[in-house]
């Protein structure tokens, strides 16, 4: 696959800064938004979020989302019940489109403007997809939430935000997950003898199946040399990462 040209690598940026990251998609599952919840969204937990990413702009002015929709609906829970494929993954898009107008919101009260952006068509609450648009709105220092996936059945969130981020031309893409520091070689909840790999290409995460992000996304982004940085969703470690730390495991293609 031909390499995706990407705004940076043609926009100047002279006050950029030296070490860390000038623009980062953060990729948050709806599951993060639900903290102790059995369902929905946990506010105080959504508003910890918006203030870390407040903070943090000063350092990494450029700031895009991508959202799931696990906290409301899965696709592939729906298909499992009996649901058509395409319809239960349409419905899991609109769980997405919830999830990013409430992060909105409480981004906004914290005092930092944001946009949603939504591949399928919802024009009394979101803007659509555009990438020009969008990029304008993060040189202009607004967070970018996007919202519906791809609109396509079939893909994933995480694919998605593969997609974004090379189309808005990230430096990286951040993968905060619940209750999990990084990438193991098995599933630390439930063995034990599981090991932390703090470092892997996205050829091996492949290759050895191991779940970070669905087979297409992590093809996308080997193709196109873009970083994957998976870490736990803790407070500060967003933070951390965006100003170079080495925090949770590091996927990328040298």
């Amino acid at each position: 696959m031909r390499r995706i040209a990407r705004p940076r690598d043609t926009v100047a940026h002279p006050d950029s800064i030296s070490t860390g990251f000038r623009r980062v998609l953060l990729k948050l599952s709806g599951e993060a938004l639900m903290g102790s919840r059995d369902f929905g969204i946990d506010v105080p937990v959504a508003r910890s979020i918006a203030r870390e990413l407040a903070g943090l702009r000063e350092h990494c002015p450029e700031i895009a989302i991508v959202v799931g929709g696990g906290n409301f609906f899965r696709g592939l829970e729906g298909v499992s019940d009996g649901m058509e494929r395409a319809t239960a993954d349409y419905a899991g898009m609109l769980a997405t489109v919830l999830n990013a107008l409430a992060l909105q919101d409480i981004l906004e009260k914290e005092g930092v403007e944001a946009r949603v952006q939504s591949a399928l068509a919802s024009e009394e609450v979101a803007e659509p997809f555009v990438r020009r648009k969008a990029i304008d709105h993060l040189e202009k220092g607004r967070i970018v939430i996007f919202a519906a996936g791809t609109g396509n059945p079939y893909f994933t969130t995480d694919t998605a935000a593969a997609l974004r981020a090379l189309e808005v031309g990230a430096d990286a893409i951040l993968m905060a997950k619940n209750g999990v520091e990084g990438v193991y070689d098995g599933d630390p909840r439930t063995n034990p003898d599981a090991s932390f790999l703090p470092r892997l290409t996205h050829l091996e995460a492949i290759e050895r199946g191991l779940k970070v992000m669905d087979t297409t996304a992590l093809s996308l982004c080997m193709d196109n040399k873009l970083t994957i940085h998976v870490f736990e969703l803790a407070e500060g470690n967003i933070a951390r990462v965006v100003a170079g730390e080495q925090v949770g495991t590091v996927i990328e293609t040298p």
